[in-house]
């Protein structure tokens, strides 16, 4: 049992490999001196996303939690077989977050989800999930919730990262599991798979910090949190549409409208060469990394926003925002 006003780490045994080496969930517990609510912050559900593991790293170093209200959960690395061998996927090459809510009996990513929901999931009152891109996929930092769950909304607006999908969640995940417990829940993706973006990293820490400020998991705070993050309920992958060698002209956060050139895809052997067009007005929230490319290759990911000038302006104030505030509230790099 770990007392108000205490913090200590639990690990938690999930199974072993085949050498008989053990592996445990390691869950960080800050408790703090008064009630409150029970947030839990979990990365790496995808082994080889490792973005959030170091946001976790940077809020648990945070002299704040020193006044916390309530406690928090930090599970840096959920999928531990995943981050050991650099995969995003289990030895069975199952996907953990396909996998919940699970069962006692099942795979072994079906007991691990399990086990998860039971011993930790269900504990929490609020839950913020930590994810980046998939490998040579890069995401600009955004937050994405069920629009039909407004207190997740408001955890998403708080966030303040540069834009808001409201998306429906998937089955098998553990988004969709807290959904059907009732448990509200946002996912943070931000960054490439194996990869350090120190500019997701500060946007995560400052997010989740707004989000606790707005529990009142701290003291009333005189600033308040602000918000300006774009909303989008419509997002969608441009594909390509011939295989070869891609020259990406677009980048993150960049807005396009409807036939701008995103890309040229050109034949190593021919003169073959054609453009990847946008094929509305949006804003570029991810983008293939690899310029080597397959037909029918996801190329592009843009959001529809109902402002292109707005959208600009939101990205740079968030930026301009998150970088005045981080020396004042991490005292640690």
């Amino acid at each position: 049992m770990i007392q108000p006003g205490q913090r200590a780490v639990v690990d938690i045994p999930f199974g072993k490999l085949y050498t008989h080496t053990e592996l445990n969930i390691g869950a960080h517990v800050v408790h703090g001196k008064r009630p409150g609510p029970v947030l839990l912050i979990t990365s790496a559900l995808h082994g080889d996303e490792i973005n959030g593991v170091e946001i976790c790293r940077r809020l648990l170093k945070m002299p704040k939690l020193n006044q916390l209200r309530g406690t928090l959960v930090v599970v840096p690395i959920v999928n531990t077989y995943g981050f050991v061998q650099q995969s995003r996927y289990l030895p069975d090459r199952r996907d953990l977050n396909r996998s919940f809510p699970g069962s006692e009996k099942g795979s072994l990513g079906s007991r691990m989800a399990y086990q998860f929901t039971e011993r930790i999931l269900k504990q929490c009152t609020h839950v913020i999930d930590l994810h980046t891109g998939a490998i040579h996929r890069s995401n600009l930092p955004q937050v994405r919730a069920s629009a039909k769950d407004k207190v997740a909304l408001q955890m998403a607006e708080v966030f303040n990262a540069p834009i808001i999908i409201k998306a429906a969640s998937r089955e098998g995940t553990m988004r969709g599991t807290a959904n059907a417990l009732g448990i509200p829940i946002i996912l943070y993706e931000a960054g490439e798979a194996l990869r350090f973006d120190e500019q997701s990293i500060k946007i995560g820490v400052h997010g989740i910090l707004n989000v606790m400020q707005d529990l009142r998991m701290f003291s009333p705070s005189k600033k308040a949190v602000k918000t300006g993050s774009l909303f989008s309920k419509k997002s969608s992958w441009i594909r390509a549409e011939h295989d070869g060698i891609a020259r990406y002209y677009v980048g993150l956060g960049q807005t396009v409208q409807q036939g701008d050139v995103l890309a040229h895809i050109y034949s190593p052997y021919s003169d073959f060469e054609v453009a990847v067009e946008a094929s509305f007005n949006g804003i570029v929230i991810g983008r293939n990394n690899l310029p080597l490319v397959n037909e029918g290759e996801a190329l592009f990911h843009i959001a529809e926003v109902s402002s292109l000038d707005e959208a600009e302006k939101t990205l740079d104030a968030i930026t301009d925002e998150v970088d005045a505030a981080m020396p004042s509230i991490l005292g640690v790099v």
